[in-house]
């Protein structure tokens, strides 16, 4: 597939990075990289054969990586332009690349399912994976979220025909696909800091359906601000919640359970029961059989599939949930665009109705809180009470003016505050929580079993 004997990765503890990493091995090639800090994703990586680094000097490079003909350096976007270690590879005639240029060399030798969006491309396309893993299709899935069903944002098959990708659109890495069958579940905007307006970041997504390639398929959600360009020969479907050539019909909701019938072109298959049952993912559970339905994926695998889906960690997922009409409960979800906090917010609101809903929300970006302060004070305001903690930067720098403030003073629930991330924890354990969300795209996941802890020892 590629000619070298190894490969370097700077940003190795990205989980995008990380199912590069584990296919590469797979395939036999010798991997390093380097990380900021460790973690647990990195353990597991270095417990796997990835020679690992947490220091950005050049001499720790290992010696198999420090010959330009026989490795490449694959690079994420958020790693600063000054990082020593990628300085020293470019100085020194290495093939630099970004992680989705090497994705493109995967797609370009598959047949790629790919899913972008705004939102729900994480889930839809872990749902696609699990879907032809139960089927025995298999694929080589490339996941931006760990699978609980398999503990891996990876999934190998050495046989499989297909690939399943989660299409980034950020700095526009999805442009380096050759999708199979795209699926766009949202463009709503979003990474303006790239993109500077709304339309550009449309125009990204329209680019990406040109890249589909002949003899393939688009499956577009409803409504959406696109205007799709596939080139002629590529097949385009619709789908959504109650309308589309892929829809819900006979939605049924009780028990804890959510069951539906889905319509195809060609067919209704009936009974589909979410193994997370929230409401948004009646939507992506149909735009992932419905992709899956364009390779002739038998029904009853997909029906037994979307049953025994665990979901993705960070989305949408239970760390608590006392027995009892009264028992205490804490969902944790990587919610970081103002939509996606809505539907998370309303999605608890629609299984707890009743009952005091508190949320904990890390901004995720300056630029991202700059832009839809207003959007992300309307969404929190669905809570009972909202707990704010300071923004996480990840690549940015400061922004003056630009803190958390700026939201919560525009929530217009009666109970709000923000607690920094060192003090979060002792000042909960004055609060009595009944449901709890926790959300945000940044570091909130380190502190999720210190909250937990806190919350079970709260008394009804």
């Amino acid at each position: 597939m590629i000619s070298f004997n190894s490969l370097y990765f700077v940003g190795a503890g990205g989980i995008g990075m990380a199912a590069l990493e584990r296919y590469f091995l797979s395939k036999g090639y010798r991997v390093a990289g380097y990380d900021r800090t460790p973690s647990d994703l990195t353990q597991a990586l270095e417990a796997e054969g990835v020679e690992l680094a947490f220091d950005e000097d050049p001499a720790l490079i290992p010696d198999y990586c420090r010959d330009p003909e026989h490795t490449l350096v694959v690079y994420t976007p958020a790693v600063p332009a000054e990082h020593a270690g990628l300085s020293w590879f470019r100085q020194n005639g290495f093939e630099v690349v970004k992680r989705a240029k090497v994705l493109g060399i995967v797609t370009e030798h598959s047949k790629s399912l790919c899913f972008a969006g705004t939102h729900g491309k994480t889930t839809t396309s872990s749902m696609a994976a699990h879907i032809m893993q139960v089927s025995g299709t298999g694929s080589n899935a490339f996941l931006g979220g760990v699978l609980r069903n398999y503990g891996s944002n990876f999934l190998l098959s050495n046989d499989s025909p297909y690939s399943v990708i989660e299409a980034d659109e950020f700095d526009r890495s999805f442009h380096q696909l050759k999708p199979y069958i795209a699926v766009i579940t949202s463009t709503d905007p979003d990474h303006l800091d790239i993109y500077g307006t709304e339309e550009a970041y449309l125009e990204s997504f329209a680019h990406f359906t040109e890249l589909i390639v002949p003899g393939g398929a688009l499956i577009v959600h409803t409504g959406l601000k696109l205007t799709p360009r596939p080139a002629p020969g590529v097949r385009t479907y619709t789908y959504g919640r109650n309308d589309g050539d892929f829809h819900a019909t006979n939605v049924r909701k009780g028990g804890g359970e959510i069951v539906f019938d889905m319509v195809t072109p060609w067919e209704t298959l009936t009974d589909i029961s979410l193994g997370v049952p929230v409401d948004i993912n009646i939507e992506n559970a149909i735009a992932a059989m419905a992709a899956c339905r364009l390779i002739d994926t038998d029904g009853n695998a997909m029906r037994q599939a979307m049953k025994t889906f665990m979901g993705a960690k960070r989305r949408f997922e239970f760390w608590l949930k006392e027995d009892g009409d009264n028992g205490k409960v804490m969902i944790d979800d990587y919610a970081h665009h103002p939509d996606e906090l809505r539907a998370s917010i309303t999605s608890v609101r629609d299984l707890y109705p009743g009952r005091k809903l508190s949320v904990i929300f890390q901004p995720h970006l300056y630029t991202r809180t700059r832009d839809f302060a207003d959007d992300f004070a309307d969404a929190l305001s669905l809570a009972d009470e909202v707990i704010l903690l300071p923004i996480y930067p990840a690549r940015e720098l400061p922004i003056p003016g630009v803190t958390s403030e700026i939201i919560l003073e525009k929530v217009k629930c009666g109970e709000k505050r923000i607690y920094s991330k060192e003090n979060l924890i002792s000042s909960i354990q004055m609060l009595n929580f009944e449901v709890l969300l926790t959300v945000g795209a940044g570091d909130i996941s380190n502190l999720l079993p210190q909250v937990c802890c806190e919350l079970k020892k709260q008394r009804h």
